[in-house]
């Protein structure tokens, strides 16, 4: 059997997709959505993806499922249906629109073995900046939507007889500081963790570990959405952001959304069966070393 293999695996996957600011640039640097999307199905895994972007989420399925176009990456095996996306703009912030997303994943296919929660957004500022309003949108988009897609998806993983798992991606951002004011994302972050750690304990016991939730952890991964940051962040320099990110990471470049697919291929596969309630840091070093932030 081959390593990593998902045939027959259902995949559910809440975006990002591409940022809408981002869609025509898919094909020149792919975001985490994207890729994992494209690997997973590459390994045999039919993918249901939704996004509350509906244009960005068919082109992005549409790239990865034209071999022509994304031959050196993704290699679909016969008879699989590669990346779908659900017809509807998806709030996965929004229980309703998270049970329809659900529900038309099981009606087509049965069954849910893996949920990727992928969704994440960053707003610059402290406790004294951030208005309530901000708050409450940041922590909904990075910490709600975990906790509304596992709520929905959990018990139907625990009630298949061959389990299944969940992978959260987080940021080492929830880890340490990374020289980005954006203090109610760094505690989205580093709540995931520990909701996957405390998930994963209950239903260890609770299933015998057929059900698994685990984290990978992006450090400063070089995705489309970096252009959208250096607006935020570096107020519009993009070169200049780009080589400060650079710099920050010992091994002297950012990672790619390849690297962190990866990781995350690795914890939602059989060769992974005794691992939960862990992460996976991809940084390039980042977070063992001091001085770089």
């Amino acid at each position: 059997m081959p390593i990593h293999d998902l045939t027959n695996k259902v995949v559910l996957l809440t975006g990002k997709f591409p940022h809408p600011t981002c869609i025509g640039a898919i094909a020149e640097g792919w975001g985490n959505g994207t890729t994992i999307a494209a690997l997973f199905a590459r390994q045999g895994a039919t993918v249901f993806g939704c996004d509350i972007n509906l244009e960005a989420a068919n082109k992005a399925a549409a790239e990865i499922n034209d071999d022509d176009e994304v031959e050196n990456h993704v290699s679909r095996k016969d008879g699989r249906e590669g990346v779908e996306v659900f017809q509807q703009s998806t709030d996965v912030t929004n229980s309703t629109h998270c049970r329809a997303f659900v529900d038309a994943c099981r009606q087509k296919h049965s069954r849910i073995d893996v949920l990727v929660n992928n969704v994440g957004l960053s707003q610059p500022g402290g406790p004294a900046e951030l208005s309530e309003e901000i708050w409450d949108a940041q922590t909904n988009v990075n910490l709600k939507s975990v906790y509304l897609m596992c709520h929905l998806v959990l018990p139907i993983l625990e009630a298949q007889e061959s389990g299944g798992c969940v992978l959260n991606v987080s940021s080492i951002a929830g880890l340490r500081y990374i020289a980005k004011p954006q203090v109610a994302y760094a505690a989205c972050k580093a709540a995931i963790i520990q909701f996957t750690k405390t998930t994963a304990v209950i239903y260890a016991e609770r299933t015998g570990g057929k059900v698994r939730l685990n984290t990978v952890v992006p450090g400063l991964i070089h995705t489309p959405l970096v252009s959208v940051l250096a607006e935020k962040y570096a107020k519009g320099d993009q070169e200049g952001y780009r080589r400060t990110r650079e710099q920050q990471v010992p091994m002297g470049r950012m990672g790619t959304a390849w690297d962190v697919a990866h990781a995350g291929l690795f914890l939602c596969s059989d060769e992974a069966g005794y691992i939960t309630g862990q992460e996976i840091v991809v940084d390039g070093g980042i977070t063992s070393s001091t001085g770089r932030i």
